[in-house]
């Protein structure tokens, strides 16, 4: 039989990596699910800062996409 799929494996980030709390707010959106304009709408900004938020959680955090970022708020937890 098959193996089971695995979960991606996500590198975890420096200990020293802190996210703002808005960061956290938007980060944990993110692994909701939700795309950049449901995030905006959900937080009253404009798309283009929630989009910012967005890019500078992956900078920060050493991603390059958003499942890394909702696999990496799965861990937190």
């Amino acid at each position: 039989p098959a193996a089971p799929p695995r979960a991606p494996v996500v590198e975890a980030p420096p200990d020293a990596v802190r996210l703002t709390r808005r960061e956290t707010q938007v980060a944990e959106l993110v692994a909701e699910g939700l795309a950049n304009q449901q995030i905006a709408d959900r937080l009253v900004i404009a798309r283009r800062t929630a989009e910012g938020h967005v890019e500078r959680i992956l900078s920060k955090l050493g991603f390059s996409n958003r499942s890394q970022i909702a696999a990496w708020v799965t861990a937190q937890r």
